[in-house]
């Protein structure tokens, strides 16, 4: 009998891994490949919500948990994965600057906003209002890690690259049975693919489409990573990526048209010189209206577990729920209520 079979294998799936390998616990990953937002992920960690300079929720114990999951992550796969990177977000007016300067006395976003404007030149980008630098920042390189992990999972035979079937596992009290496997637990780590899941498609996950490129330009000078109405993120060797689009309409993993023309539109707003586009990326990330994780144990099967709703921030959440969820399966120590599925069915509840 193994300790778990691990659904996905995209930010969560493998957050969960990695917890179960830190923990000596046996598992078999299912990956159908199917759900490719991880793969296409823009990877940027960020304590601040730019938008609105407002903290991340948790944003410190994230950051704590993640700098040990990557580098322990990294001497596993023998590659380089997280690149310690600034954020400068570009000011357009006094008043934005005026705005982060408020933001940066609040006691909560001072361990995150440098309190000294920023005035380096760029070539390619003009900015007479200069930047405001966020503090602990960088992007991990999320398809080089699912690359190598689920080559690292198969060269151990503990990835099957199929389809889990939902029909065929019979679950009992004590143990779980799948085809030709006895488990102790499962964990379901789909990301959008949860809306095929009978065990938790009554859940509220909305998912939200992204669109980013890949594009070449070899006269912008950047060795930082610029948010304004994007974010843009060099790769090296004249190569950057930048995103993203938001669409809460279109649930494919197809560009469109018009994400690429809104794209184009938004490095414009950002960029002076000419670019040309490499890759043009689409994925569906799975976000929740109230933007907390769904993360817990299904009501009527105590070993049936989810672990989603990682949205944009999954390379800083991952690592974190995966330790929550693992906490509460083996330790029985109780979820965060901010992240609990129990807070939609009491709300469910309620209504009745």
């Amino acid at each position: 009998m193994i300790d778990y079979i691990i659904v996905g294998c995209g930010l969560g799936g493998i957050s969960f891994c990695e917890t179960a390998i830190r923990h000596g616990k046996s598992f078999v990953v299912f990956n159908n490949d199917s759900q490719n937002s991880s793969k296409i992920a823009g990877g940027l960690y960020n304590p601040v919500i730019l938008k609105r300079f407002s903290e991340v929720w948790n944003a410190q114990e994230q950051l704590d948990i993640m700098a040990l999951f990557y580098s322990n992550l990294s001497d596993r796969i023998d590659d380089k994965l997280n690149f310690k990177t600034p954020v400068l977000r570009k000011f357009f007016s006094i008043e934005e600057q005026n705005n982060w300067f408020a933001a940066s006395d609040k006691k909560n976003l001072a361990p995150f906003l440098s309190t000294s404007l920023c005035f380096n030149k760029y070539n390619g980008i003009d900015s007479l209002f200069g930047y405001g630098e966020v503090l602990h920042t960088g992007y991990v390189d999320t398809a080089l890690l699912l690359s190598k992990y689920q080559k690292y999972l198969a060269s151990l035979n503990l990835l099957r690259a199929e389809s889990f079937e939902y029909d065929a596992l019979i679950i009992e009290d004590d143990r779980l049975l799948y085809k030709d496997m006895e488990a102790k637990h499962i964990v379901f780590a789909e990301g959008f693919g949860l809306h095929a899941n009978p065990f938790f498609n009554d859940l509220p996950l909305d998912g939200t489409k992204g669109e980013l490129f890949i594009i070449k330009t070899p006269d912008l000078k950047l060795d930082v990573i610029v948010n304004a109405s994007v974010f843009i993120l060099p790769l090296g060797n004249d190569m950057f990526k930048v995103g993203a689009t938001y669409n809460v309409k279109d649930k494919t993993d197809l560009p469109t048209e018009e994400g690429r023309i809104e794209l184009i539109d938004r490095i414009k707003e950002i960029i002076s010189c000419e670019f040309e586009i490499i890759e043009h990326y689409a994925g569906v990330r799975p976000t929740v209206k109230d933007r907390r994780p769904l993360v817990g144990t299904h009501s009527n099967y105590k070993n049936v577990h989810v672990l989603n709703g990682l949205g944009t921030r999954g390379v800083m959440l991952g690592p974190a729920m995966a330790k929550e969820l693992f906490d509460k399966i083996e330790n029985n120590i109780p979820l965060d209520k901010e992240i609990d599925i129990v807070r939609y069915y009491n709300k469910k509840k309620k209504k009745i």
